[in-house]
């Protein structure tokens, strides 16, 4: 049995009739590290807050340990929970911050002392027990929220965007961190991002949210390699993707497709493509394709005439940036190219052929 199943559950505002989670059905297990990632409005925090007890559902239930808990309060769920905004209490010091949750459920002193220390060990700020959460660096205080959340020994912790706030580096730390807790604490964690390589960074399994759904829920190798849709392609990772006649195939490995200039392509088949008789949207990810000045130079199922626009470095590869023959002007794709790979001489306006092969592509 799952620590957390989600039936059925539906939320809708009384201010709109648009639900903000629509017919959701998800299953969290023990352990496991599960990020909701979504763009805004999706329903991801909503899904966490559901979770939390900060809001009940429409319709629908929610179970912990196979017992519901849709009328249960926030306080008697046993979920730590990390806010974006850390909301810690300016006025305490930092190991009265991580006491508090302590304090409200009347824990003794001594031991309330005890589990302070080795919260604030776990999070590596033992040395900074005393000072004041504006005496701290966002960071720091990311870490003092982390700690609070553990310092009870909850079944879940539950973070809702908490590294939106840091810099890039910070962030990256701060990701490294949360990866060696969950592993050394071994405690479920649900993690709300719209970061994609956030997600990518953290994750057992991520559920892909759009319009209060899940679109796929999958390991992050699982939805790089095998998107089930052009959402969840384009959402996960840099993609780019073509309308495309279907001519052959569409429900086994491979469907035989025709773009609007007329090239022959081959891809594999996703899951909905038999949903869309006659039509498909190809998808292929930048690395996967090859550049030259003359097809000849290269051998691939798939190839597309294409003119560059530009090509930006950015370090250990080149961003190439092209326009389809055939395609509209707003039907840019990208390739990522390594230094050694760029064909010489190559020049913004210089036509060029995209080779790649048909198990890097997509139809849907």
């Amino acid at each position: 049995m799952a620590l957390i199943e989600f039936e059925h559950v539906r939320k809708v505002y009384a201010d709109t009739a648009v639900p903000a989670v629509d017919d959701l059905n998800l299953h969290i297990e023990t352990g496991e590290f599960l990020t909701l990632l979504g763009p805004s409005g999706s329903g991801k925090t909503t899904t966490l807050m559901l979770l939390a007890g900060f809001e009940r559902p429409t319709s629908g239930h929610i179970r912990l340990d196979g017992a519901p808990i849709e009328a249960l309060p926030p306080h008697k769920r046993n979920m730590g929970v990390v806010f974006q905004s850390y909301s810690l209490f300016p006025h305490m010091t930092v190991a009265q911050n991580v006491a508090f949750p302590l304090s409200v459920r009347k824990v003794a002193a001594d031991e309330a002392r005890t589990r302070v220390a080795a919260a604030l060990a776990k999070v590596r700020l033992q040395d900074y027990a005393q000072r004041r959460p504006q005496q701290l660096s966002g960071g720091q205080q990311q870490r003092v929220a982390l700690a609070r959340a553990l310092v009870f020994e909850p079944r879940l912790v539950l973070m809702d965007e908490p590294l939106s706030a840091l810099d890039k580096k910070l962030r990256e730390q701060m990701q490294l961190e949360i990866r060696r807790l969950h592993r050394e604490l071994g405690v479920t964690m649900v993690f709300v991002t719209h970061d994609q390589s956030e997600a990518m960074t953290l994750s057992d399994r991520v559920a892909v949210f759009n319009s209060g759904r899940v679109e796929q829920l999958a390991t992050p190798k699982q939805l790089y390699d095998a998107p089930a849709n052009p959402f969840v392609a384009g959402f996960l990772g840099d993609n780019n993707m073509i309308d495309a006649a279907v001519e052959s195939g569409g429900s086994g490995a491979a469907v035989q497709l025709r773009a609007a200039d007329g090239s022959a392509l081959c891809a594999r088949a996703g899951p909905s493509l038999g949903q869309r008789a006659g039509a498909a949207t190809l998808c292929v990810r930048p690395e996967a394709l090859r550049i030259a000045a003359d097809a000849r130079a290269m051998q691939a199922e798939n190839r597309l005439r294409a003119t560059l626009v530009d090509a930006i470095h950015q370090g250990d590869h080149w961003r190439l940036v092209v326009q389809l023959h055939g395609a509209s002007a707003a039907t840019h794709w990208f390739a990522k190219v390594n230094a050694s790979a760029l064909p010489p001489g190559l020049a913004p306006g210089q036509d060029v052929d995209l080779a790649f092969r048909a198990e890097d592509a997509w139809a849907f």
